[in-house]
């Protein structure tokens, strides 16, 4: 019980610092911080179910390692703008997304549509020269694909529903 309240104040703590007074009191500064969050994760989400797309055999003509090497570098670097955001949109509100469980199913599910992707990259991709083109998408990266999509559109979900739960 005593480590639950330590971690409570800390996200007490993180919400009266004074870059979340900042953040609460701007008429402007929270929006535009929501603002850049969905945009990012648009175009996050936009590249991966692309990219995905083409994992679940569509659009054979178009080599993977191109797909990889274009949408997921859109990814990668709209994460740049998520990550950011995403926590100063947290710090505002953290006693209250802490305790939100759309916030917390969001996290889970960002962080099993990581742990896809991860292996993903680390696995079936290797042998992306076999299937890379006018070629049938193999079993793992069909159900990678088809498990991204799902996640993802879920992480979209939660974020949504948390104004509402």
């Amino acid at each position: 019980m005593l480590i639950v309240a330590e971690i409570l104040s800390v996200f007490e703590w993180l919400e009266s610092s004074s870059l979340a007074l900042m953040f609460r009191q701007s008429i402007w500064l929270y929006p535009i911080v929501e603002i850049v969050h969905i945009a990012g994760f648009a175009v996050l989400v936009g590249s991966a179910v692309l990219f995905d797309i083409r994992l679940l055999g569509f659009a054979k003509q178009v080599p993977v390692t191109d797909c990889t090497r274009y949408l997921l570098f859109w990814a990668r670097l709209s994460f740049l703008a998520v990550l950011p955001s995403g926590l100063i949109l947290f710090v505002v509100d953290a006693t209250g997304m802490v305790s939100n469980p759309a916030f917390q199913i969001k996290l889970i599910l960002i962080g099993v549509a990581l742990l896809n992707a991860s292996v993903f990259h680390k696995f079936t991709i290797i042998s992306v020269h076999e299937w890379n083109i006018n070629r049938p998408t193999p079993l793992a990266a069909k159900i990678a694909g088809a498990l991204s999509v799902f996640l993802w559109f879920g992480v979209i979900s939660c974020g949504r529903l948390i104004a509402y739960v």
